[in-house]
């Protein structure tokens, strides 16, 4: 059965389905339960800037409000781990994350090997000033074989016992905790899990699992005991869960552009329960929360101030001069090239570190290459100080570096098509085409271009912008 999309104020009514199924019994008289997941949102906190934004805490904020709305104890949210940031420049994300989902409400959390990336006590502290439960059953200490986190766990509501544990891969890298924790086997971890929270009585259990796809549904089929897999660990995204064995699989994608949601119906003793499980997609068609969106805006607006400080503190990174090759900047073009650089003003391209500015993202590593000229490399954009020379994508982020002009003019290549598919990929740009999108860059664009409609992803940053007054 399909989800249907009903505005409530600024939140998102779940129809028929979720909503209605809150309010009505299951059999053998216990009413049914929602659990809602997520899973890999790498530190994601606001939706992404592809040509449909998708994701952002805010919208998932929303959500649980609506779910909440009708029964709040029908509803669970859980994370299957993977929530850090994948970034050092970006740590602080991670703290942020994790309070963020503490106050949707998020009861339990599994373990990635890369939430470690800043050590063992880093994200214990985290999590419990968040008040989220980590659970990673295979994940232990060395020496005493005791559990880093909690192995599992028991969440109560709506007239049943839920138990939730997570695991990860044997032997992963566990970065700067590699030397005092190691992950065991998961089989091993798994049946001991679901053993001692059957002896606690759990009636439903979760498995919050960063295996990835083919061993997280190897291990469902062989280990019996599961209801519920909540699939982490660099997984596709499919619409409906799948079933897997005895248990249902919920495939969410990453970087929280969707949720998992699972209603599920306890039968009578000793039959299966009965489980809906769904993708949903958080598109611009849902809501924000109102206080999420502007927590989410001053912890943003914090780290890219921070960002640009430590930057500047630093200098641009050009020790020793710089080699024959590099990048000179587009005032040593337009000596020259008057025509086409009043031609290149009117394109999107003169624009671009301008959108980054109005989005405050002018500092955050993973928007700022495809919006500068040369980020990184020799003579290139380096840091803030650089944005008024480099800044925007210039001459020669699409016919290479100055001080290969010679070559350039001798040999007139053609600009090819991996150039520009370096930023306009198929996330970010779905829609690009080659042929169709050339033409609007050409220094002699053909006559009678019709112009290639406004962006949609940043038409709707400006409309969310408008709605919340930011």
């Amino acid at each position: 059965m399909g989800v249907r999309e009903h505005r409530v104020g600024r939140l998102i009514t779940i129809g028929a389905l979720s909503l209605a199924g809150l309010t009505s019994s299951g059999c053998g008289g216990r009413p049914p339960f929602t659990i809602v997941t997520t899973n890999d949102v790498a530190g994601k906190t606001s939706p992404c800037g592809c040509h449909t934004p998708k994701g952002g805490l805010a919208r998932r904020a929303a959500l649980m409000d609506s779910l909440r709305r009708v029964k709040p104890e029908n509803v669970f949210a859980v994370d299957a781990g993977g929530f850090f940031p994948v970034t050092d420049d970006e740590r602080d994300a991670g703290p942020f994350m994790l309070g963020a989902m503490g106050r949707m409400g998020v009861r339990a959390a599994g373990v990635a090997p890369g939430d470690l990336r800043f050590g063992y006590t880093f994200l214990s502290d985290a999590a419990d000033s968040a008040r989220v439960w980590l659970v990673c059953a295979n994940l232990r200490h060395r020496g005493n074989d005791e559990p880093a986190f909690r192995a599992s766990g028991l969440l109560s509501g709506s007239g049943v016992s839920i138990g939730v544990f997570g695991l990860m891969p044997e032997g992963a890298d566990l970065g700067p905790a590699r030397d005092s924790l190691v992950a065991t086997s998961p089989e091993k971890a798994a049946r001991s899990a679901i053993a001692t929270l059957r002896a606690q009585g759990a009636q439903f259990i979760v498995l919050l699992s960063q295996l990835g796809q083919a061993q997280g549904e190897s291990l469902a089929v062989h280990v019996p005991g599961i209801d519920l897999l909540v699939a982490g660990g660099a997984v596709p995204v499919y619409p409906s869960g799948k079933r897997v064995g005895d248990a249902v699989a919920l495939y969410g994608g990453a970087q929280g552009w969707q949720v998992g949601m699972a209603d599920v119906r306890m039968g009578r003793p000793g039959s299966r329960p009965r489980i809906d499980a769904r993708t949903i997609v958080l598109g611009p068609e849902f809501g924000m929360e109102p206080a999420m969106a502007a927590s989410v805006k001053g912890f943003e607006d914090s780290l890219n101030a921070r960002l640009r400080a430590r930057a500047a503190s630093f200098g641009p990174a050009r020790p020793g001069g710089l080699p024959a090759a590099h990048y000179l900047g587009m005032a040593n073009c337009v000596k020259c090239h008057t025509r086409e650089y009043t031609q290149w003003l009117t394109t999107a391209h003169a624009h671009a570190w301008e959108t980054l500015v109005e989005q405050q993202k002018e500092s955050t590593p993973a928007c700022v290459p495809c919006h500068v000229t040369g980020h990184g490399r020799p003579g290139g954009y380096m840091g803030d100080d650089d944005a008024a020379r480099l800044g925007n994508v210039q001459c020669e982020a699409c016919h290479g570096m100055g001080t290969s002009h010679k070559a350039w003019e001798e040999d007139r290549p053609r600009v090819p098509e991996s150039v520009c598919r370096g930023c306009h990929t198929d996330v970010t740009s779905p829609t690009f085409r080659f042929a169709l999108y050339r033409p609007h860059v050409l220094h002699d664009p053909p006559r009678g271009l019709v112009p290639l409609p406004e962006s949609p992803a940043h038409r709707l940053m400006h409309a969310d912008e408008r709605t919340h007054g930011r």
